[in-house]
């Protein structure tokens, strides 16, 4: 990738950013082995922190989890619709919960998203790498009904997206504001069913040639804790409708596992899913398969 954005075709670059997805999915493998081998080795005296990575691996999937978390994520996709370049995205997540103050009864969920791109510019192999648009949502968790007897909670509130991307390509030079919900229902043991709704709408532009935006995106969240840390998923998809006529609409599915696991500082999850394009329309270049490669530190005990 070229962190300064410039056009790059099959050279040297491409060499670079192979060298640098091997040498990611190598230490990936290490921490998922590593984790492998301390649950396979815990004792008895280690119950306690088994049953907390067994409640952490519910709640890494659960939208609406009091957990602070740090969300490292890298996607890369082999084949796109409509050319023939491989195009990748690094992305971090700051998930923070903010427990009630004098003027707020209701506990908060604050996540900042970042996110450097690499995209194809055309049909051929060339591709730009820039920094994205920054979002943020701000829920707020009802306190009815009571998760813990019901399995049920949920939350809104509102969401922006900050015109940060330098070029169109990968940023929309407008700022938005929209409503944003998640839900989860934990009645069944070891069961997670949730999602994320996210739906921005643009009121104003950081260019006189940008478009006005007006996007939903609805986040299905489904994982199965299976022990030990261990736990999979279909969780990682993001479905997307553009509101405009003629706008894109796109529908991908995922599949996928992680490992939860209690190092000397913070709990480490790390995962792998794949994704599929079920459907898209009124696409051009678009995602057809994808490979998610996940590093989360979680700190259970930090809020603010």
């Amino acid at each position: 990738m070229n962190p300064c954005g410039a056009n790059t075709g099959d050279g040297h670059s491409s060499s670079a950013t192979g060298t640098g997805r091997t040498a990611a999915l190598l230490i990936f493998c290490l921490l998922m082995l590593a984790g492998a081998a301390r649950g396979q080795s815990a004792t008895a005296t280690s119950g306690g922190a088994q049953l907390d990575e067994n409640q952490l691996a519910r709640e890494v999937n659960d939208p609406t989890a009091i957990l602070t978390q740090l969300k490292l994520q890298d996607l890369y996709t082999p084949r796109n619709f409509q050319t023939s370049a491989q195009t990748n995205s690094l992305q971090a997540k700051i998930v923070l919960p903010i427990e009630p103050f004098a003027f707020m009864p209701l506990r908060q969920i604050v996540r900042t998203s970042f996110e450097m791109p690499t995209v194809a510019t055309s049909q051929s192999s060339s591709t730009t790498t820039e920094f994205g648009d920054v979002a943020l949502f701000d829920l707020f968790i009802s306190n009815w009904p009571d998760p813990e007897t019901t399995g049920f909670g949920w939350a809104v509130g509102p969401t922006f997206v900050f015109p940060t991307g330098r070029v169109s390509d990968v940023g929309k030079h407008a700022w938005q504001a929209g409503p944003a919900a998640a839900a989860k229902y934990l009645g069944i043991p070891d069961l997670t069913i949730g999602f994320l709704f996210q739906d921005p709408i643009s009121f104003a532009y950081s260019r006189s040639s940008a478009i006005p935006q007006s996007q939903m995106t609805f986040q299905p969240l489904v994982s199965y804790a299976l022990g030990r840390g261990w736990y999979v998923k279909s969780a990682d998809s993001t479905w997307t409708i553009n509101w405009h006529h003629g706008t894109s609409t796109t529908i991908p599915l995922s599949l996928g596992f992680g490992k939860v696991t209690k190092f000397a500082g913070p709990y480490v999850d790390t995962w792998v899913s794949g994704e599929w394009m079920a459907y898209r329309q009124y696409t051009s270049i678009t995602p057809m398969y994808t490979v998610r490669f996940g590093l989360t530190l979680l700190f259970p005990n930090v809020t603010m």
